[in-house]
């Protein structure tokens, strides 16, 4: 059984496991249960009452938060022509079409978070599907990333996107920024997260959606947040 470290202790006592925090309340005891030397990030966990055996009840989209992630993403674009020369001007990181899927083939290239890909170059990608799925790589029109507006996907990247997708246990992870932020774009951020999945509720769910959400810096303890406290 792994033990506990000192700091993880010590911060885990600032914490009522049996209490539901107000979404202001949890907010500052998130930062204030930090354990790390770094800028941890924080991250909120929702789960939902969910059947994802049932394709209609498997969430995944994506987001762009408010006041962003504060992680820049590396982005490379697959595209050929105009779609290519937007994602360039928009500031993608690596912008081509087949020298960059030879290059992730033949390299095991991946100096990039995110990949965007125009739907004419999906069937090519799908080629090295097994290389990109594994790393959560392969693009997917839900996200976003699938798309001939490259230029929209990389400013939405850049400015804080983050993806998100229900587990086999109906579990939702988002980070919502890191320590080093004010509250109140944590909980803005916050908010927005539990707004989103609130509005892509499956119509087939029916009475309880959301049964307990929590949120955790970095290696730092979990904090329920009170359902109550948000105008949901």
């Amino acid at each position: 059984m792994r033990r506990s470290g000192k700091k993880y202790v010590e911060a885990s006592k600032k914490v009522d496991r049996a209490t539901l925090y107000t979404k202001e309340e949890a907010i500052k005891l998130v930062k204030d249960t930090s354990i790390t030397k770094f800028d941890s990030s924080v991250e909120v966990a929702v789960k939902l009452r969910l059947d994802t055996k049932k394709a209609d009840q498997q969430l995944r989209g994506s987001m762009v938060l408010p006041n962003g992630t504060g992680k820049t993403k590396r982005v490379l674009v697959i595209a050929k022509g105009e779609a290519a020369e937007a994602a360039k001007a928009a500031g993608a990181d690596f912008v081509g079409d087949t020298d960059m899927i030879d290059k992730i083939q033949k390299e095991n290239w991946f100096d990039y978070d995110v990949i965007v890909a125009a739907p004419d170059m999906m069937a090519q990608l799908g080629k090295i599907g097994r290389v990109l799925g594994p790393k959560g790589l392969m693009p997917n029109p839900k996200t976003g990333t699938v798309t001939m507006d490259t230029k929209k996907a990389v400013e939405d990247i850049k400015k804080g996107m983050v993806e998100y997708k229900t587990d086999a246990y109906g579990n939702v992870h988002a980070i919502i920024g890191k320590v080093s932020f004010d509250n109140d774009k944590l909980l803005q951020n916050l908010e927005y997260v539990i707004n989103t999945i609130v509005k892509v509720k499956p119509s087939t769910v029916k009475g309880k959606y959301i049964e307990n959400i929590s949120v955790s810096s970095t290696m730092g303890p979990g904090i329920k947040v009170d359902q109550n406290s948000f105008d949901i």
